[in-house]
């Protein structure tokens, strides 16, 4: 078994992955739900048939030339610190980290394609890629998901679609995301009016972590909700051009900002600047909405000669798991909270204050 620390990506590395609009798009993504034909999807099957699934599954993905070199494990053997981490680099879901014997996942050498085995359906298989990149996802995925088919026997109904374990997915099975980082949309009060107009397009937008989850950091994902009726070419058009024009509103919200309100602007960032570099008790969730306000302050040149990879890199290890992995001991929340605050003053000392007229 490889060791899953190692074979990562190293946050410092990782933070400097760039891509189009990646100070607006964080990450874009592109998931196909696959079922084998003749077997019970992953929720109601029992132990020995998620196991054959899987014993199935992990090979043939592991075989593709794009998995060359790959992370190949079942749940079973992840510890949970291990899972945590792989849920804060967003490569599995929550749900899948709940998962153990019958579960499994395919990871490639450059992070940029993740097979989940036995979520909520026998493959979740999908293609990341930093900034607005959604159709180059697009057409990553499709391309190892027809080498993919012709080795197992997907569940496929002519009128239908593939056929998945929720009805949502039904038909092409495609997910299409992006992560978005919308401060100035906040703290102008316009988000909400863009999350209704959104989700009357018939998309969904959630938090940092998906479904049910809060978005912390002013991150959103936004995606698409239904699978059925539509080709995968025509929900990835759709989603590029709402996804342009949210990327326009919150460009013009940070001009405006920075025309109409400077001070307002200048004070929040000021005062995350201030908690993040001198604080010496900080939780993950405030570390996470200060740390957007300072990738903001990088954005619109308020501190001259900071990269944004170091924030974003900082929005990584300052989270639970990876904490804890750098500091190879268990520690309760509040040694979590002590321990992250010293990270920060230690990392953020070299980074001058915001240089604000």
């Amino acid at each position: 078994m490889k060791n899953l620390d190692s074979f990562l990506i190293p946050p410092s590395q990782a933070a400097r992955q760039h891509g189009p609009n990646d100070c607006i798009v964080m990450s874009s993504r592109v998931r196909l739900a696959r079922n084998l034909r003749g077997s019970a999807f992953p929720t109601w099957a029992k132990k020995p048939e998620r196991v054959k699934v899987l014993d199935a599954v992990l090979p043939a993905v592991s075989a593709l030339p794009e998995m060359a070199d790959s992370f190949a494990e079942a749940m079973d053997n992840l510890t949970q610190l291990d899972k945590q981490i792989l849920v804060e680099r967003h490569l599995i879901s929550r749900e899948h980290a709940a998962k153990n014997i019958g579960s499994g996942l395919v990871l490639n050498r450059a992070e940029t394609f993740c097979v989940m085995i036995n979520e909520e359906d026998h493959l979740r298989m999908q293609a990341l890629r930093p900034g607005f990149q959604i159709r180059e996802a697009w057409q990553a995925i499709d391309a190892l998901d027809s080498v993919l088919e012709h080795k197992l026997n997907y569940a496929f109904d002519n009128e239908l679609g593939y056929l998945t374990a929720c009805p949502t997915n039904l038909g092409t099975g495609i997910r299409v995301s992006a992560m978005l980082h919308l401060p100035g949309l906040v703290l102008s009060e316009q988000i909400n009016p863009i999350i209704q107009s959104v989700n009357k397009l018939g998309l969904a937008v959630r938090g940092l972590y998906g479904e049910g989850t809060e978005a912390l950091g002013n991150v959103f994902q936004v995606s698409n909700q239904m699978t059925l009726g539509e080709s995968e070419s025509v929900i990835v058009e759709r989603l590029e051009k709402v996804l342009a024009q949210i990327i326009e509103h919150e460009e013009n919200a940070r001009q405006k900002l920075l025309e109409e309100k400077p001070k307002v602007l200048f004070n929040c960032i000021g005062r995350a600047y201030g908690n993040l570099a001198f604080a010496h008790i900080i939780s993950s969730k405030e570390t996470m909405n200060q740390l957007s306000l300072l990738r903001l302050g990088v954005d619109i040149g308020l501190f001259p000669g900071t990269e944004r990879a170091l924030v974003d890199e900082l929005f990584l290890i300052t989270q639970p798991a990876h904490l804890q992995k750098q500091l190879s001991d268990k520690l309760s929340a509040e040694e979590r909270d002590l321990a992250r605050a010293d990270m920060l003053r230690d990392r953020l000392k070299a980074v001058p204050r915001p240089a604000t007229k």
